[in-house]
This record gives C-alpha cells, sequence and structure tokens, in this order.
C-alpha cells in the first residue's frame, strides 16, 4: 500500500508540474528580425542618392516573454523585444559617421499549445503592437512608432515539466527563428 500511495504522489505531482502550469516565462535571442529586414532594404534605397552603408552590426532581438493560460492549450500575454543596428555611413567615398537604431517593441501575444507533454510541447504563436524606432546619426535623433507582430507557425520546446529550452520558426520582430529558455509555473 505504501508502494502504490508514492507511486499515486509521484503521479500526480508530474501531471501538475506538466500540463497544470498557468504561467510561464521566457527569454530568447532570433535572427532576421521585421527591423533587421526594412533596415537592409533602406540602405538600398539610401544608395540611390549616393549614401552608402557598411559594416553592419545587428543586435538581437533579445526578447522577454510572458503567458497565461485561461485554457491547457490557449495561453495571453505579451512580448517585449529590443533590437539595435549600428552601421557606417559614407558619403562622397568618405566616413561620414556612424548610424546607430534601437528598436523597442511591445507586443500583446497568444500561444496555441497543440502538444503539451510533461517533457516536450509543439505550438504557435501570434503577437502584434508596435515598435518605437529611435534613430541616432550625426548628433541628431528621431523617433518614430510603427505596427509590428509575430508570427511562429512551430515552436518546439524541450526538457523539464518546469524548465525548458525552445527554437521557433516564423517571422516577425522576434526573428524567422529563435531560441531560448522558459519556466513554466
Amino acid at each position: 500500500m505504501v508502494a502504490v500511495a508514492m507511486m499515486t504522489a509521484v503521479s500526480a505531482q508530474a501531471q501538475s508540474n506538466g500540463y497544470d502550469t498557468k504561467h510561464e516565462v521566457a527569454i530568447s535571442y532570433g535572427i532576421d528580425s521585421n527591423s533587421q529586414i526594412i533596415d537592409a532594404f533602406e540602405s538600398l534605397g539610401v544608395a540611390i542618392v549616393g549614401a552608402k552603408y557598411e559594416n553592419e552590426r545587428f543586435f538581437g532581438p533579445l526578447s522577454a516573454e510572458y503567458f497565461y493560460h485561461v485554457k491547457n492549450w490557449l495561453g495571453v500575454g505579451g512580448i517585449i523585444a529590443y533590437g539595435q543596428c549600428k552601421e557606417d555611413v559614407y558619403l562622397n567615398g568618405k566616413k561620414d559617421d556612424e548610424m546607430k537604431n534601437s528598436y523597442f517593441t511591445l507586443m500583446l501575444a497568444s500561444k496555441f499549445d497543440w502538444l503539451r507533454k510533461s517533457h516536450f510541447g509543439m505550438y504557435s504563436k501570434l503577437a502584434i503592437g508596435a515598435t518605437l524606432r529611435s534613430e541616432k546619426y550625426d548628433d541628431e535623433s528621431n523617433s518614430e512608432l510603427h505596427v509590428n507582430w509575430q508570427l511562429s507557425l512551430v515552436g518546439i520546446e524541450a526538457g523539464g515539466p518546469t524548465f525548458r529550452g525552445f527554437v521557433e520558426l516564423g517571422t516577425g520582430e522576434q526573428g524567422i527563428l529563435l531560441a531560448g529558455v522558459r519556466y513554466k509555473f
């Protein structure tokens, strides 16, 4: 009877850790975000007027997210992301200055868990919000706000019942490909 009671307690604990968690927080790093792609197209457009950008250095997007599970398969929450691009600007063949763009993004999000096991999961994610782009060049600064999104078609997470690593494939401000860690409680 003691063995049966112990197995029942371990089984109940595994289920509550793996399936019934309500909260999750995550941090991730992505590549090829919307902001990075827009910067690349802007560089092409500026080349038409004689300016040239070189030595592009892009950091991010670095993201943090929170989801509250209203159902086992549906989480609602938010995402914050930060990215930065630095480029050397050349005018008439000479280096003029460095341009620095910073991107601060805040999005409302939904996460759809279509496979949720205690050590493995698969999901999709949709988020929409706004990005504040701050540009600094030649001792001048300019800021603008625009709509942004993240659509992760496939996300795969694996690890323990509460702490997992994940990768996502999609498009948006968190990137085309992103990876990170998630904690569920």
